[in-house]
């Protein structure tokens, strides 16, 4: 089983027991994280996709650490002009450990017959009382 979320603009594709760096979310070292936007999740019934999302679809973890990526530095330059910028970034990020995956069952839909749809227009019109 595994799901397709999207957190911090970018998509994932997680599974249970799966250890993940996302960009940096709120929250302390140790405590829960929910993400509720999946896009779709494949179950042994099948693929199941949102449009959008999934409702009541979610994907629970555990902060294992928040930390810095690697440095990347940004140059800017024009020659002969005497331009020269140099400048860094470190991005942030959090690991997280996927606990749980939980979607809510999908409902059942119906399909309606010729038969049923001309049981249910006869049962919703009103009854007239004869007026003498």
């Amino acid at each position: 089983m595994y799901a397709i979320v999207e957190t911090g603009g970018k998509q994932y594709r997680l599974s249970e027991g799966d250890t993940v760096r996302v960009e940096r979310l709120e929250g302390e070292k140790g405590g829960q994280v929910v993400i509720e936007s999946v896009l779709a999740a494949r179950t042994d019934k099948g693929l199941q996709v949102g449009r959008p999302r999934i409702e009541g679809a979610r994907v629970t973890g555990t902060i294992i650490k928040h930390g810095r990526g690697r440095k990347i530095r940004v140059f800017k330059f024009k020659r002969r002009k005497g331009y020269r910028r140099l400048q860094g970034h470190r991005q942030g990020y959090t690991e997280i450990r996927i606990d749980q995956i939980t979607l809510k069952p999908a409902a059942k839909k119906r399909r309606r017959t010729a038969k049923s749809a001309a049981e249910s227009k006869s049962s919703d019109e009103p009854v007239e009382k004869d007026q003498e």
